[in-house]
């Protein structure tokens, strides 16, 4: 456990005695995942992916004892008491279904977006709570420690009445290929990020508003591409998350000035800072507030919100098995993502403010 300043950037291990089987051997499981359940301890005890062969290539990189030729043999694994899901959003819901019918499984990790509609979501959220079943989706940026810091700092009260924020990326993602065949691209992808964890920092809004145009470096078709959203909260918080996949050409010659910035600004205070994602640093964090003097101080850690986040995201799933607690990361507050997200897609295609109040949940 880290602390900095008298702040705890990166959550303690309570419970690391689980044995986890992974579905995916893609880049999120193979460099995310499993070299944050390594560094944390954690059980992996099978994997699976679409294909044998890259799953016995993961498996090998990170002694993980048994491959399995399928995601529906792991699941069927006696051995396997959390599944850890990192599959496309079309085909997860049904391996959901698989594990909440194991009578084995304990537990459930997903990614998100957690399906492809608010329905389904729905419709997964409920079907968990029927199996008397642990089903959590994987918000990971939570877990950033700059975010996890600023979170503290506000719970503190250190900066008074928030008055606006910001959450500004310009940066190029990796679209993975399935991405390719669905009619929704940044908002659900990667603007989830930040709305999610606007979300936990300001508690549910009332309204969003949301404007796009494509990405003219994305060749397949889409029409969300560079997004921005503006979120009004119901104690007067006034949040923006703007994501500029496009970030300027990128053409011999040009220099990089990919980022992810940060701003919080409150009656009594403010706090900024950066995510390290774009370049593989850490993120970081300073503020000044009455508190401080008006002076500036700057909590520091070494651990990073890829791969060190997905430590928090595990241990607080397998702390919610061991302790009977719901977990952090449930999927009944996922599903509040989702809302939003899709009142984000609805006040595209009507050009107005949706208020969340609209969409059933």
């Amino acid at each position: 456990m880290h602390t900095a300043n008298g702040f705890t950037p990166d959550p303690p291990v309570r419970v690391n005695n689980y044995r986890i089987g992974c579905i995916g051997a893609g880049m999120i499981m193979a460099e995310c995942h499993l070299a944050a359940y390594r560094e944390a301890g954690f059980l992996v005890a099978a994997i699976a992916s679409r294909t044998e062969a890259k799953a016995r290539e993961v498996a090998l990189r990170w002694d993980i004892p048994t491959v399995h030729a399928t995601p529906s043999a792991l699941i069927s694994d006696t051995q396997c008491e959390i599944i850890d899901i990192a599959f496309p959003p079309d085909q997860q819901p049904a391996l959901i279904r698989q594990a909440l019918r194991a009578p084995h499984v304990k537990a459930i990790l997903a990614q998100k977006p957690l399906a492809l509609t608010l329905e389904e979501a729905k419709a997964l959220r409920d079907e968990a709570a029927a199996a008397g079943k642990i089903l959590s989706v994987n918000q990971n940026m939570r877990y950033d420690q700059s975010m996890r810091v600023l979170k503290q700092i506000l719970d503190r009260r250190e900066l008074g009445t928030i008055v606006i924020a910001t959450i500004e990326m310009r940066a190029i993602p990796h679209w993975q290929s399935f991405l390719e065949g669905y009619d929704r691209l940044t908002l659900s992808n990667m603007s989830v990020h930040h709305l999610d964890v606007l979300r936990f920092l300001f508690g549910d809004p009332e309204t969003i508003t949301t404007v796009t145009r494509t990405d003219p470096r994305t060749t397949f078709d889409h029409k969300d591409g560079i997004t921005v959203s503006t979120l009004t909260f119901p104690n007067g918080v006034l949040a923006v998350s703007m994501e500029d996949v496009w970030a300027g050409p990128r053409e011999d010659g040009f220099d990089s000035d990919f980022y992810i910035k940060w701003r919080v600004e409150g009656t009594d205070g403010v706090a900024q800072g950066s995510i390290g994602w774009p370049d593989g640093s850490p993120s970081t964090l300073t503020y000044a507030s009455k508190k401080t003097g008006g002076k500036w101080v700057t909590p520091e850690w070494q651990t990073m919100w890829f791969p060190h986040a997905f430590i928090g995201v595990m241990e607080q799933l397998q702390y919610a098995v061991n302790s009977g607690e719901p977990p952090a990361l449930s999927v009944a507050d996922n599903v509040k993502t989702v809302a939003l997200v899709e009142a984000g897609y609805r006040s595209i295609a009507e050009a107005r403010t949706v208020r969340l109040s609209e969409i059933a949940i």
